[in-house]
């Protein structure tokens, strides 16, 4: 079974789950790769202070599977 993104998840956690998951952040233009608020800024507060909605990303994020 593939992993299951969720919005509580932090970006770390994301990017630990799955290399893919870069592509996607890179698409909505989120540096959360070099940024040291990825360990502990999950899904959803990165995405609220980018203007973004967690729900975009999360299909994109599980798509990958």
């Amino acid at each position: 079974m593939s992993q299951q993104f969720t919005k509580d998840m932090t970006f770390a956690q994301a990017l630990q789950a799955n290399p893919e998951v870069a592509k996607v952040l890179r698409k909505y233009n989120l540096g959360c790769i070099g940024c040291m608020g990825a360990q502990n800024e999950t899904l959803e507060q990165g995405c609220s202070a980018h203007g973004l909605d967690v729900n975009d990303i999360l299909r994109d994020l599980n798509a990958i599977g």
